[in-house]
């Protein structure tokens, strides 16, 4: 591959962590580079090359670098993205990238890009790259409000005295003044997740705060508009340039909805139908599938309800243990229950869907408020928790499911409450307020010209960095 600095074409590489809901935002951003002339190469394990092909655009200054994963006790060979891993093994990607340091060093040698975008796990790369002259920059596919909250140096003011579960409700010092002002008890108990040590590895806390703080630049997948305090806060913690992608929203779908769901949806009135998904990765616990089947059920709407579970296990068997008795009977012909990858966004595009009740990772959320979905959230997890406050608080743009302050939990009748304040009490406030600023959100979502300019803002910041330090 030939040294591209020598001239114009800006070149990059992409280097997510191994788990798809890293891979997909480097995707979507990569793509949004590659037709604005960029060059990249994104680098992957070999294992999740073919769906990464499928999933970016065919452009002749695109391609993708296979990684060979080294063996790691423990990590089942062949098992390459999170998933195919429980969330104890996934921890094994990790040692095994920090043992790809050789292997990266020589990739990045040979292809001497301006820049190398990198994820929260590979915090020795700055370094690396800086030996090497090449740019980093530390790309958060998380909002600003997570890295301002969780992941910035005023929340560990000492190092490796790390905070306690009453420390995690809170802000950290100098925190803006939002209507984010504090946590429940079991988000925080997740929280703490960050600064724990697998395998005698860096905490997830001192990895991101090492690439944030070692980079040359950080870019974050929001825009001012969204989270302008917040990305404040975050230029103000770490004293560097922060790049913004804009909210990187995806292309319409190509293809067509499978004719089976097609046929099903098109029974239904247009904005009726319930989605609820929670992505391929995010697993119910069954008290939490009945009380949530339950609640679409008592709102008397259609839904369309999508169940995963963890590799290798009896899927119809789960389902039956897991539903509520004589569910599916009650009903089937207005509900489905499907396990197993679907069109999520055909789905969602459909004129019959009105409501989308997701684990509101910030994909999920775009795609939802980009088509005529009011937006009803159940976090599961991390960054889930944070991106419910922002778009319900600050955005007003759509429900967060009420739930238990200790665990957690909810009943049916919370699920119910949450999706008749935007589908059924149209007139009636918060609800009215949430579904005018809905259409506000879609409306500047697809305002092609204001997400065109962030992607070209971000090349010309990209490419004036380039310059200066090849001066």
């Amino acid at each position: 591959m030939e040294n591209e600095k020598s001239n114009d074409v800006l070149h990059i590489v992409m280097f997510p962590f191994f788990a798809f809901g890293h891979i997909s935002p480097f995707v979507q951003l990569a793509n949004k580079l590659s037709s604005h002339g960029v060059k990249v190469s994104f680098f992957t394990a070999s294992g999740n090359a073919s769906r990464v092909k499928s999933m970016l655009n065919s452009a002749p200054t695109t391609h993708i670098v296979p990684l060979t994963l080294p063996q790691v006790e423990g990590l089942p060979p062949g098992a390459e993205s999170t998933a195919e891993l429980t969330p104890l093994t996934a921890e094994l990607l990790k040692v095994a990238l920090d043992q790809m340091q050789p292997q990266i060093k020589s990739l990045l040698s040979h292809f001497k890009p301006h820049f190398v975008l990198f994820d929260f796990a590979q915090e020795w790369l700055p370094k690396m790259a800086e030996e090497l002259g090449i740019k980093t920059v530390f790309y958060s596919v998380f909002v600003a409000l997570s890295t301002a909250f969780l992941t910035c140096p005023a929340r560990v003011p000492q190092p490796k005295n790390y905070p306690t579960l009453e420390d995690m409700k809170k802000p950290p010092p100098g925190f803006p003044q939002t209507f984010v002002t504090s946590v429940k008890t079991f988000e925080a108990r997740d929280f703490l997740y960050i600064f724990k040590s697998f395998h005698g590895g860096p905490t997830v806390y001192d990895r991101v705060l090492s690439g944030l703080e070692g980079c040359s630049a950080i870019l974050a997948k929001t825009c001012s508009q969204m989270e302008g305090p917040y990305i404040e806060y975050v230029k103000s913690q770490f004293n560097k340039p922060v790049f913004l992608a804009g909210p990187v929203v995806p292309n319409p779908p190509s293809g067509k909805l499978e004719e089976r769901w097609a046929t099903w949806l098109n029974k239904f009135e247009d904005g009726t139908v319930i989605y609820c998904s929670f992505g391929s990765e995010t697993f119910l616990n069954d008290n939490q599938i009945k009380e949530l089947a339950l609640g679409l059920e008592q709102t008397g709407l259609p839904f369309f309800l999508v169940l995963n579970f963890p590799a290798n296990v009896d899927v119809p068997a789960e389902l039956k243990r897991a539903l509520p008795e004589g569910f599916l009977e009650r009903v089937k012909d207005k509900g489905i229950i499907h396990s197993g990858w679907v069109q999520q966004q055909h789905i969602l595009a459909h004129s019959s869907v009105g409501c989308y009740v997701c684990h509101s990772g910030f994909s999920s959320v775009i795609e939802a408020l980009v088509n005529d979905c009011q937006v009803v959230m159940l976090p599961q997890k991390g960054d889930q928790f944070l991106n419910a406050k922002l778009v319900s608080r600050d955005m007003k743009a759509g429900v967060e499911v009420n739930r238990r302050d200790e665990d957690g939990y909810f009943v049916k009748e919370d699920i119910k409450e949450a999706v008749e304040m935007v589908m059924v009490e149209v007139d009636k406030q918060p609800g009215k307020l949430i579904r005018e600023n809905q259409k506000k959100w879609k409306e500047f979502l697809l305002n092609k010209d204001i997400q065109c300019k962030f992607i070209e803002d971000l090349v010309n910041e990209m490419t004036a960095m380039a310059k200066v330090s090849s001066n």
